[in-house]
C-alpha cells in the first residue's frame, strides 16, 4: 500500500498544472518586451547631446594646408595664363597647364580624402570640374581655337574659385584666403 500511494504522488507530482503552458508563454513574452524597452532605452540615452561635432585631425588639417598651398600657387598663376589665352599663346598656354599646374589634381585628390565626409562628395564634384575644365583647355590649344580658349579659360578660372571654398575655414585662414 505504501507503494501505491508513493506512485499516485509520483504521477501527480509530474501532472500538468492547469495554465502552466500559458504562464510559460507570457514569461517569455514578458521577457522580449523587456529586452526590446532596454535597448530602446538604452539608445535614447546614448549622449548624443554631449557628442563633439565631427572636425578634422590636426594632422588631416596640416596635410590640407600643405596641399592648399599648392593649389592656391597654381591658382595664383591664373593672371599668367589669361594673358596667354589672350594673346591667343597656345604653346605656353599648353606648357603652364602640364607645368606648374598639373599638379594641382593630386593635390585637390589629397585635400578631399582628409575633408569631413559630409563635404566630400561635393568636393569631389568641385575638383572633377576643374579638371574637366583644365581639359577642356588644352583641348582647344592644341586645336589653336580661341573662342573655345577664352570659354574653357573661363571654366577653368571659375573652377579654381569654386573649389578654393571647399579648403575648412581654418586654412583659408592661414593662408590668407578670407
Amino acid at each position: 500500500m505504501g507503494a501505491m500511494v508513493s506512485a499516485q504522488a509520483s504521477q501527480a507530482s509530474q501532472a500538468p498544472i492547469p495554465g502552466s503552458g500559458l504562464i510559460h508563454q507570457l514569461r517569455r513574452l514578458l521577457g522580449a518586451c523587456l529586452a526590446v524597452v532596454l535597448c530602446f532605452s538604452l539608445a535614447a540615452c546614448d549622449g548624443g547631446q554631449s557628442r563633439k561635432p565631427p572636425s578634422i585631425s590636426p594632422e588631416d588639417m596640416a596635410t590640407i594646408e600643405r596641399q592648399a598651398e599648392g593649389f592656391l600657387a597654381a591658382r595664383n598663376r591664373l593672371p599668367e595664363l589669361a594673358a596667354l589665352v589672350n594673346e591667343k599663346d597656345w604653346t605656353f598656354t599648353r606648357n603652364l597647364i602640364h607645368g606648374p599646374m598639373q599638379e594641382v589634381s593630386r593635390e585637390m585628390l589629397y585635400i578631399n580624402q582628409r575633408l569631413l565626409p559630409a563635404n566630400r562628395a561635393e568636393a569631389t564634384d568641385r575638383a572633377n570640374a576643374l579638371k574637366t575644365a583644365l581639359a577642356q583647355l588644352d583641348e582647344a590649344a592644341v586645336e589653336q581655337d580661341g573662342d573655345k580658349l577664352r570659354k574653357a579659360y573661363i571654366k577653368v578660372a571659375s573652377g579654381f574659385g569654386l573649389y578654393a571654398q571647399m579648403l575648412p575655414p581654418e586654412v583659408q585662414e592661414s593662408l590668407k584666403q578670407v
